[in-house]
């Protein structure tokens, strides 16, 4: 397998890329999900924000370079079984799905920094707190995390099922291209 996309093959690399992001993004819902009901008590009660920040952080790192390698090494052309409509929606999918992680991201970025304290990743390094000005910050930018994180777990399901729909129903290569199988 090349490392690079072909007009008709994903390489390793957006593969790679591909499932990681989606690991990530299952993983810190989760994550996200079962700390809101942690209390002061619980000894994961600093612990788990500060994971969830540290791996939000290098997801966001490596969503820069998901988007860098887009322009390095193109995404395959459409297949030929694929109409015009299915096309168009595949593309609208997609920037929705890429919109929604930078969204949740950012909007995790402003909750963190609204105090003017910069965020820790992993005893590493510090992002710094470049916006607290924002009215209310913290508060909307929560609301906006987790109702945009909440909308884009449920897209990626719709984006799992539509491959499963390409597999399974239209019987064409989609899901085989982005699994690293020879699509033809």
């Amino acid at each position: 397998m090349r490392w690079r996309n072909s007009s008709t093959h994903y390489g390793l690399t957006s593969i790679a890329l591909h499932w990681l992001v989606a690991v990530a993004v299952f993983g810190l819902f989760a994550l996200g999900f079962w700390m809101v009901g942690l209390n002061y008590y619980s000894s994961w009660y600093r612990t788990a924000p500060d994971l969830h920040k540290s791996i939000g952080i290098v997801l966001f790192l490596i969503m820069l370079l998901r988007m860098l390698w887009r322009f390095i090494s193109p995404a395959p052309g459409p297949l030929a079984s694929q109409g015009r409509l299915t096309q168009r929606a595949a593309k609208l999918g997609h920037g929705l799905l890429y919109l929604g992680l930078f969204v949740v991201m950012i909007s995790g970025y402003l909750i963190s920094t609204a105090d003017g304290r910069p965020i820790g990743v992993f005893g590493l390094f510090d992002v710094p707190a470049l916006i607290t000005s924002i009215p209310d910050q913290a508060d909307r930018a929560g609301l906006v995390h987790e109702y945009v994180a909440w909308a884009l777990v449920i897209f990626a399901v719709v984006h799992a099922l539509a491959a499963l729909k390409h597999h399974f129903i239209d019987r064409d290569a989609t899901l085989r291209r982005m699994l690293g199988f020879n699509a033809d």
